[in-house]
């Protein structure tokens, strides 16, 4: 059995495989693939459950509705889920996949019953790599990092030897939605759940690629490290992709988890957890979700807000949204009791007091910046707000028109020494990595 999903921006394009009464086994899929990455998994899985499969949002034809936080797309999955009747799952999810993974053992609980992180990390790279990424899919199109993802994917071996695969990867990127991909880009710079592992109770899988340069063994570990009682399998001969280039090894593992650990659901009349039929075939049990107790703790344990509230926790983090982890470390790196103060100063007024406030976005307010920084000559500062303007959404075009309009009114020496400025961050931030 298949479906799609309707055109709701709360909902995911999915689809069905296997008997209607099997417990469901839910597989996500990392950024930039479609649903049919697992479809070598598939024939086995649907012997032991109806496993369920999601695209991304602008991925594999699916409505392009960006989302811009890993915990948004956590809730369209469980918003398509509702809306079958699908109350408790197991759940495995490749890269991108395993955040999600992540972020509903850790929010919902009570609606995982077992969970397998494939290639996956608690964080994936560094905010500044992926918002990089984004700039370079704004300003170039996908077609970058398609021609690239074979690299990033498999090894070198198996990309040799399998032409039409590695076509098929690339072909997967180059037809997902640019607009997609950079919002999905955004979630992943912004998720960091590596304080929070301790709290994940499902039984977990932790399974790598032995040669996977991305997400690899290493992360794995931390993964292994930080979850209670989590597993890890690594597969050898795999980089990346691993359910792709593996596929047997991947369903063996998954098939063993998740027939050996599946949590039952609780009571919800005693508070104590159920004791399974058998402890090889999963037992769904249909229980209404319950609020996890992490949650109604974190909202008795709030005080009544005295006052207003400090902006410097705001400012920093819009700061290092804005102009990137290594420029901010920097400046604090760089900052001595003589400097201290100032750095302080512009993280809680410059950035908590007005970058924050809602009555502009900040491409709007990055089209200020720039051309106050013309008027001013401040071209140092000019060119790390041009790497901020594309951090935050603006094109080189769209810069260029800024540059042009200031020439206007701030003066052409002005705008010329800008230009050049501006000329040299547009062209280190928008060509492509080969």
């Amino acid at each position: 059995m298949s479906g799609v999903s309707d055109t709701s921006t709360n909902t995911l394009q999915y689809r069905f495989d296997g008997p209607d009464d099997a417990p469901v086994l839910v597989l996500g899929p990392s950024l930039g693939t479609t649903w049919h990455m697992w479809d070598r998994q598939v024939p086995e899985l649907m012997k032991h459950w109806r496993v369920f499969r999601f695209d991304l949002p602008g991925h594999g034809g699916a409505p392009a509705y960006p989302s811009g936080s890993v915990n948004d797309l956590a809730g369209r999955l469980l918003g398509t889920l509702d809306g079958l009747g699908v109350q408790r799952f197991g759940y495995a999810g490749c890269a991108f996949g395993g955040a999600i993974g992540t972020e509903l053992a850790l929010r919902h609980p009570e609606r995982v019953a077992s969970l397998a992180l494939i290639a996956a990390s608690p964080r994936f790279g560094t905010a500044d790599e992926f918002r990089q990424r984004g700039v370079i899919v704004r300003t170039n199109g996908l077609d970058p990092i398609a021609r690239t993802s074979p690299e990033r994917w498999f090894t070198t071996g198996f990309a040799a030897a399998q032409p039409a695969i590695t076509e098929w990867a690339v072909q997967m990127v180059r037809t997902t939605d640019p607009g997609c991909y950079i919002a999905a880009c955004e979630a992943l710079a912004s998720f960091d759940v590596r304080p929070e592992l301790g709290r994940v109770g499902v039984p977990t899988l932790v399974l790598v690629g032995s040669d996977d340069q991305v997400t690899g063994p290493a992360e794995a570990r931390t993964l292994v490290a930080g979850i209670p009682d989590a597993r890890l399998a690594v597969v050898p001969g795999a980089s990346h992709l691993v359910p792709v280039e593996q596929p047997a090894a991947v369903t063996d593992l998954l098939v063993r988890h998740f027939s050996s650990a599946w949590q039952p659901a609780f009571d919800t009349t005693s508070g104590h957890m159920a004791i399974a039929a058998s402890p090889v075939k999963p037992v769904l049990a249909a229980a209404p979700p319950v609020a996890p107790v992490a949650e109604i703790a974190a909202a008795a344990e709030q005080p009544e807000a005295l006052g207003r509230p400090d902006p410097y926790d705001a400012g920093i983090k819009v700061r290092r949204e804005v102009l990137g982890d290594a420029h901010v470390d920097r400046a604090f790196a760089q900052a001595d009791e003589f400097s201290g103060d100032f750095q302080e100063f512009i993280t809680r007024y410059a950035w908590g007091e007005i970058w924050d406030r809602p009555g502009l976005d900040r491409r709007s307010r990055s089209c200020v910046t720039l051309t106050a920084l013309v008027a001013g000559g401040h071209l140092e500062e000019l060119a790390f707000h041009t790497r901020a303007a594309l951090r935050n959404g603006l094109t080189p075009a769209e810069i260029k028109e800024v540059l042009l309009h200031a020439s206007v009114y701030c003066g052409v020496p002005a705008a010329n020494s800008a230009f050049k400025v501006a000329q040299k961050v547009i062209r280190e931030e928008t060509t492509p990595q080969e």
